[in-house]
């Protein structure tokens, strides 16, 4: 059992490649913009509902902006940031304005919906600001795909159709639920099947 956990392929660095743009294609081309210096707005403030892939972008366009040498701050859930925390990102966006970096934000909700600090808030809502927006099932099913064929799994139309059907509906909850199916698969030497996904959430989803 340990050499075939060994032997279990880690999870795929996240990328902006290997994101899912659904109706965000104009966002992530932004992202993709700032991250390499080649941005004229050079400030992009992203929002959604969790799950929606802000995180992903984020550490996507950190190590972007680090193999291009471009100077490059980044600040995750805003909306938790405390008094202290909000000045020393107002701070870092008026150093990264100065010097010509960039600066890439994500929050839960639009910049002057969040209860922050009146200038951050504004200096926020100065540059690009989008909206993630979901995907469809479609959209959904093919990231999942595309996910496990990084893992080199054989996802069946039937283990797919299920996940989406019966399970929580964000993305990051489907896509750790193929990485456990892959390693129960791996541990019990059975392929991928309905039945292995049913046996493994067991515990928590009710049979049909």
């Amino acid at each position: 059992m340990k050499q075939l956990l060994l032997d279990i392929q880690p999870a795929p660095a996240p990328t902006l490649e290997n994101f899912v743009p659904g109706r965000n294609a104009e966002a992530l081309h932004s992202l993709y913009l700032a991250a390499t210096g080649k941005a004229d707005v050079r400030f992009i403030y992203l929002w959604g509902t969790g799950g929606s892939g802000k995180s992903h972008l984020l550490h996507a366009c950190s190590e972007l902006a680090r193999q291009h040498g471009v100077a490059l701050g980044i600040a995750d859930d805003v909306q938790r940031l405390d008094e202290n925390a909000q000045i020393s990102l107002f701070n870092m966006y008026n150093r990264l304005r100065e010097s010509g970096g960039a600066l890439i934000v994500a929050g839960e909700a639009a910049p002057m919906q969040m209860g922050l600090r009146d200038d951050l808030a504004t200096r926020l809502s100065w540059g690009l600001v989008y909206q993630l927006q979901p995907l469809s099932d479609e959209e959904k099913a093919q990231a999942l795909k595309a996910h496990a064929d990084e893992r080199g799994m054989k996802l069946p139309d039937e283990v797919l159709d299920y996940c989406l059907r019966h399970l929580r509906r964000d993305l990051r909850t489907l896509m750790a639920t193929l990485d456990a199916l892959d390693k129960w698969s791996l541990t019990a030497k059975r392929p991928v099947t309905l039945p292995l996904l049913r046996q493994m959430l067991q515990p928590t989803v009710k049979p049909d």
